[in-house]
């Protein structure tokens, strides 16, 4: 599950699912756009519509990438803990693993319930420009650091309920949703950094002209 506003989806997400898909041998990943995201507004108001579109056209073609819209059928707030516990129930024989950014690693504390994510799926922690973590154990809140053990072999952090927060390092491209969002809004060519077929779709809808 590699979940985010991809406001728009760029080519950083992409190669993160990529690379979490190899790394941990996951059978698919499964984007899902926020319908409602907890912890900041929305930038231009840009609709769902819009938003799980641009996703779709994204991963078009790529074996092993799909899109839910469960957030946007459940309604209210988009809290990943309850998405999880969704996918749990739906697929309740599956290894889950959700995939987040190391900014949002870093933040994870401020989410809603974050305590209860761990139970319930592995995490995936891609690197992010700017974004080091120096020490693993220490970056998770002090509240739920005792759950954790470090695993020295593989670097991973192994939780008493039996699940892993893995992390991948190395690879992680320098992008920036309100960046791409600026250029697109100035007319700017923006086929660097998100699908060709996304950009077509920005510029023909013109969904980012009122983030200027």
């Amino acid at each position: 599950m590699l979940g985010g506003s991809f406001n728009p989806i760029h080519n950083a997400h992409l190669r993160i699912a990529a690379e979490a898909r190899g790394a941990c041998q996951l059978d698919r990943v499964i984007f899902i756009p926020a319908a409602d995201p907890p912890h900041k507004p929305l930038a231009g108001n840009v609709s769902f519509e819009h938003r799980s579109k641009m996703v779709s056209m994204a991963i078009d073609g790529s074996p092993g990438f799909e899109m839910s819209t469960v957030e946007a059928e459940r309604g209210g707030k988009s809290y990943s803990v309850d998405t999880i516990r969704t996918f749990g129930e739906r697929l309740p024989g599956d290894a889950l693993f959700f995939i987040i950014g190391a900014d949002s690693f870093l933040e994870i504390g401020t989410w809603n319930r974050y305590a209860e994510i761990f139970p319930l799926c592995n995490l995936i922690v891609a690197e992010r420009p700017g974004c080091p973590i120096v020490n693993r154990l220490e970056a998770l809140p002090a509240a739920v650091r005792m759950e954790f053990m470090p695993d020295a072999e593989t670097g991973s952090l192994i939780h008493h309920s039996g699940t892993s927060i893995f992390f991948i390092t190395g690879s992680s491209l320098d992008l920036s949703s309100t960046e791409i969002r600026r250029l697109a809004a100035s007319g700017a060519e923006i086929t660097k950094y998100v699908p060709p077929n996304v950009a077509a779709y920005i510029s023909q809808q013109r969904i980012y002209d009122k983030c200027q």
